[in-house]
């Protein structure tokens, strides 16, 4: 299945995503949660350069700190190439150059987005021509949140949180994020989450069987209100990770106390996204959070998903 004439070399980016919203519900026979999100993809984005080759490879590049991501058939892009090729019956291979920017175990989707990325480099590239819900199809085989990164924009996701319906937001959010030294481990977060419930079972309620995504949130984003939005940010996963990293607690705190309207752990962690009021103000929380020696980022959402850049 491939094309006639397909260009030398591809560059596609997708974005890393921000969970604004997370209920995560009892943990399941299979070991697994199921979850109701609602993603944001924001203005931090993976270069994905994909180049015919022989064989699979992939080599990383860019301001994070990338010395311990595998770069064999374990990694997430090569996965997708190679799950790319199976499907489409496509004979060859891809070199792959990833520019980082989304940080590693930051609970930002970084890998997810350098599959959703590699997925449309590598159709483009091979001239494969899957439309677009044969590509979310197979994101979906990859992990929770390569179909989210694949469509970008807004959306609430269910299931493991790959079932994505889109949601109408306005406007543009301002966000601030404050990186931590070190990445969480999504599975150690979540089984956190399992004793924090056991050990408070009888304070909290018990987790829903099937968890939702409340209303005021949808209708905060609908409006573009970054004010009542601000109110309704939740994560399930914040517990665990604060309980993990602790100092994620001195962080929010300084964040909330330097302007911002609301922060929370994003996904399972660490990084904390902070949401200013608007672009003047998410610059001030910026400087001043990096006063205090936090690395902190400016981004903005929501923003389109994985797409081909050129090639």
């Amino acid at each position: 299945m491939t094309a006639a004439a397909t260009p030398p070399a591809v560059h596609a980016r997708a974005p890393g995503k921000i969970n604004v919203f997370m209920k995560v519900g009892s943990l399941l026979d299979d070991g697994y949660h199921d979850v109701a999100t609602a993603y944001q993809a924001i203005s931090l984005y993976e270069e994905v350069f994909a180049r015919d080759a022989d064989d699979f490879s992939v080599r990383f590049r860019g301001p994070i700190d990338t010395a311990g991501l595998a770069t064999d058939g374990s990694n997430l892009a090569i996965r997708a190439a190679r799950l790319l090729a199976r499907t489409t019956d496509y004979r060859g291979g891809v070199a792959l150059d990833i520019e980082k920017h989304v940080p590693i175990a930051g609970g930002m989707g970084g890998g997810s987005a350098d599959a959703a990325a590699t997925l449309v480099a590598c159709d483009h590239l091979w001239g494969t021509r899957l439309g677009r819900d044969e590509l979310q199809s197979l994101a979906a085989e990859l992990g929770a949140d390569v179909p989210f990164a694949l469509m970008g924009g807004t959306a609430v996701g269910t299931g493991r949180g790959d079932r994505l319906s889109p949601a109408l937001a306005q406007g543009t959010f301002h966000w601030v994020l404050a990186l931590a030294d070190s990445g969480l481990s999504t599975p150690e977060v979540y089984a956190e989450l399992d004793r924090h419930r056991e050990r408070h079972a009888s304070d909290i309620a018990p987790a829903p069987e099937q968890p939702a995504v409340e209303v005021e949130v949808l209708q905060a984003l609908r409006a573009g209100d970054a004010h009542q939005l601000a109110e309704y940010l939740y994560n399930d996963l914040q517990a665990p990770a604060l309980h993990l990293q602790p100092e994620l607690a001195q962080t929010l705190e300084q964040g909330e106390l330097q302007g911002a309207l609301a922060g929370i752990v994003s996904g399972s962690g660490p990084t904390v996204a902070f949401l200013a009021a608007d672009a003047d103000a998410a610059l001030e929380l910026q400087v001043a959070l990096s006063a205090s020696q936090l690395t902190v980022l400016r981004a903005t959402g929501p923003v389109h998903g994985a797409r081909v850049v050129s090639g």
